[in-house]
């Protein structure tokens, strides 16, 4: 599995022959890239409706994995095909996608769209990506990335999503303010017990400018085996 970070909560995933993006949002001080530069991917997994994680989504032609209501919207405002098989997927739920399973799981967070009609877009989500289908069986050999997508800390995190989902990497937000700050994400870390931790949403904004090495420290400090990788913006990490 390649992971890619383009800045903020922009994700370029790779499970054998398929190629995931998650919230693209290319105008970032992170990326030296726009969505011209980036080829279609074969799935475009958006976690909710606010627009630094979809503002890019109209720029390309792929299959939408998103909640019903987020899918609806960026069909109907960017003319995206609605959803996988036609229609969107909800939280809890798994879908195949190419060579990956997608899970959604909730996040905690808001959720809306700035536009000229209202719309109710759900719940926010995160993705939890494998290259193998998530049962209660443990499977050592499986390898599976968690994006927790704009998110508070959870105890979903201790609860369901370590122990049954066992991502081995996580990316979690750091930038605080709109989400959780680098001492909660280390929290999230060890309740996660993932092997990898990467910081993202962060310094795209004045209210969110963070060290990442800061997430480190934390990281240590919550007593998480976790490594942390601060990756530059489009560096690729193989998982």
């Amino acid at each position: 599995m390649e992971l890619t970070w383009h800045g903020h909560s922009t994700w370029h995933v790779t499970v054998g022959d398929t190629d995931l993006l998650i919230d693209p949002f290319f105008d970032n001080p992170k990326t030296s890239l726009s969505a011209d530069d980036v080829d279609d991917p074969d799935y475009l997994l958006l976690t909710h409706g606010h627009a630094d994680h979809i503002g890019d989504a109209g720029e390309f032609d792929a299959t939408v994995v998103a909640t019903p209501e987020v899918a609806s919207f960026v069909e109907d405002e960017m003319g995206l095909d609605e959803a996988v098989g036609g229609m969107g997927m909800n939280l809890g739920g798994t879908v195949e996608c190419g060579d990956a399973y997608v899970t959604m799981h909730r996040a905690d967070h808001t959720n809306g769209a700035n536009t000229d009609y209202e719309y109710d877009l759900g719940a926010p989500a995160g993705f939890v990506i494998s290259d193998t289908k998530p049962t209660q069986a443990s499977d050592e050999e499986s390898t599976t990335f968690y994006h927790a997508g704009d998110t508070g800390l959870m105890t979903e995190m201790r609860e369901v999503i370590g122990p049954y989902l066992e991502p081995d990497a996580a990316a979690l937000p750091i930038g605080d303010h709109f989400t959780m700050g680098p001492w909660q994400a280390a929290i999230a870390v060890d309740w996660l017990n993932v092997d990898h931790a990467f910081p993202m949403h962060y310094d795209t904004f004045p209210p969110i400018e963070q060290d990442p090495q800061d997430f480190a420290k934390e990281v240590d400090a919550a007593g998480a085996g976790a490594e942390v990788h601060v990756l530059d913006g489009d560096e690729t990490f193989e998982l």
